[in-house]
């Protein structure tokens, strides 16, 4: 989308500068008053185009967050198989999500949304 706004500002940049001279050249003598309103319907839309250009970076940088979360373990880990809690079905890595910085999972078999919790191992 950053290609998008780059655009959009280069011809709003073009649009400005042609509709300033078209309005500009409504002061010659002899020349209809309906350049003033066509050069400023024009600086008009360039802005128009402006304000696009601004909206679609503000709305790249929205969709570009990505969160990598790290753990380090102490030690030997073994993993076990991770199983849904109400139905017993085998879950994969893209059933778990993280949302409002806890692991929650949502089971593709029976639709059951919980939170991962940690038992003590003692």
């Amino acid at each position: 989308m950053k290609t998008a706004s780059i655009i959009s500002y280069i011809i709003a940049g073009i649009v400005i500068f042609f509709s300033i001279l078209v309005a500009w050249s409504a002061f010659a003598p002899d020349v209809p008053d309906s350049r003033l309103i066509v050069g400023v319907v024009g600086i008009a839309i360039g802005f128009g185009f402006i304000y696009a250009g601004t909206r679609f970076n503000a709305r790249s940088k929205e969709q570009e967050q990505a969160l990598n979360i790290n753990i380090d373990l102490p030690g030997q880990v073994q993993l076990d198989a991770l199983k849904c809690q109400s139905c017993g079905s085998p879950l994969s890595a893209k059933d778990v999500s993280l949302a409002q910085g806890a692991a929650v999972v949502k089971c593709p078999s029976c639709g059951t949304t919980y939170q991962i919790t940690e038992e003590p191992k003692w």
